[in-house]
């Protein structure tokens, strides 16, 4: 009887956790210290025309704050604006003049992403 005790338990345990695990994977549970906050980050305003556009995938983001966190590294570059598609896993990037992509892609990685052109 005691086995059947613990052996309920641990499948209790594994369904929790595998449910947990899909909701990450998915970018519907909070994880990267983002909480369960599912808050946008703004778009960014650029001051002149755009001139050209960029799509980059992102590997690593799994959650809105993950977005969120790759959003705001790319529009503390002055000249570009991104907007994030969580679910492609990429950023397409404005241009209002002429930026060294690495002016912001150094930047997307330090926080542990990888930029793929």
């Amino acid at each position: 009887m005691s086995n059947f005790i613990v052996v309920a338990v641990l499948i209790i345990i594994l369904l929790i956790s595998l449910r947990g695990s899909i909701k990450h994977f998915k970018g519907e549970g909070g994880c990267c210290g983002g909480g369960g906050s599912s808050v946008k980050e703004p778009d960014k305003r650029l001051d002149g025309p755009v001139i050209k556009t960029k799509v980059f995938k992102i590997e690593g983001m799994h959650c809105e704050n993950c977005a969120n966190r790759v959003k705001r590294a790319i529009n503390r570059t002055a000249g570009v604006s991104a907007k994030v598609n969580l679910r492609r896993k990429e950023v397409v990037v404005s241009y209002d003049r002429e930026v060294d992509d690495e002016a912001f892609i150094s930047d997307v990685e330090a926080l542990g992403y990888k930029v793929r052109g």
